[in-house]
């Protein structure tokens, strides 16, 4: 018998793929302080293009209209 023919496979929990929106904002919200406190200094550029690359796809877990005001302030932010 095959080891895996000894669990039921319906006893598998699911894996989840959705997250969570609110952990996502928190998350999203701790970088964009981060992004607006660096000022005039600006960011290093290893962590400004590690920001730039997570909010495009941590906002896709919002909605549209949140998403596109989160990506605004974060273009503000590091524009400055």
């Amino acid at each position: 018998m095959a080891q895996l023919d000894m669990f039921a496979a319906d006893s598998l929990p699911e894996p989840s793929i959705a997250a969570d929106p609110d952990r996502v904002r928190r998350k999203l919200g701790a970088l964009l302080s981060e992004a607006q406190e660096a000022g005039a200094e600006g960011l290093p550029y290893g962590r400004r293009r590690l920001i730039e690359t997570l909010v495009p796809q941590m906002t896709r877990w919002l909605p549209d209209d949140e998403a596109s005001r989160v990506q605004r302030d974060f273009l503000d932010a590091l524009s400055d």
